[in-house]
């Protein structure tokens, strides 16, 4: 008896046209920030890339962020901001979003393709369902990944926030310290002074005195 292996052949044909060049509000960000990782991880270099498990989690990072900070960049949202919301310094974001980074410079490539209408995407799968199985479970690990890589940054961002009000509340303390030295220099000097007319008042009284 010889076992047979079912395959399934599928395609899947991304439409980029629909795709929102400049987001009106979160929805549209999502999309293009979605079609942005898509349209670059299916980039063979990228592919390749990815198959080390060692660089894997490093580009697909990389590549959400630089996606995240271009789609938000293109709503017209300020730097400070998509930098806040994405949990990364402005210059990293600023990096990204001029193509300084090879990620960010993947990134708007991707977008120019998809703006010129140049960038056509058909997933072709011919597998077995062992294959597919693989894949979903390669699917699911990419998304454990990620979360794991946002939970840490989520980690990051609150004790930096934590830092930051540590960093406020010694500030605010070293100025009312400052403002207390200032206040007592102050009463030293009025204190310095009054002594001084005291001193000079009894040295008068002593002059008359010597003179009667």
């Amino acid at each position: 008896m010889v076992d047979t292996i079912s395959t399934q052949s599928e395609k899947i044909d991304i439409d980029f046209k629909s795709i929102p060049l400049n987001p009106l509000g979160k929805n549209d960000i999502k999309k293009l920030e979605t079609f942005l990782i898509i349209g670059t991880l299916y980039r063979p270099e990228i592919l390749e890339l990815i198959k080390d498990p060692n660089e894997r989690s490093t580009w697909i990072d990389s590549l959400a962020i630089a996606a995240a900070a271009y789609a938000r960049y293109k709503a017209g949202m300020p730097i400070s901001l998509i930098a806040d919301e994405l949990g990364r310094s402005e210059e990293t974001i600023r990096n990204h979003i001029s193509g300084k980074t090879k990620a960010g410079s993947l990134i708007i490539e991707t977008y120019e393709k998809i703006k010129s209408g140049q960038l056509n995407l058909i997933l072709s799968f011919n597998s077995s369902n062992k294959e597919l199985d693989e894949l979903k479970n390669q699917v699911k690990n990419l998304k454990e990944e990620i979360e794991k890589l946002k939970g840490e940054r989520d980690e990051l961002k609150n004790i930096i926030n934590n830092k930051e009000e540590t960093i406020k509340s010694l500030q605010i303390e070293i100025g009312r310290i400052k403002s207390d030295l200032d206040k007592i220099s102050r009463e030293k000097e009025e204190i310095i002074n009054k002594y001084k007319l005291l001193q000079s008042k009894l040295l008068e009284i002593k002059r008359i005195l010597e003179n009667i």
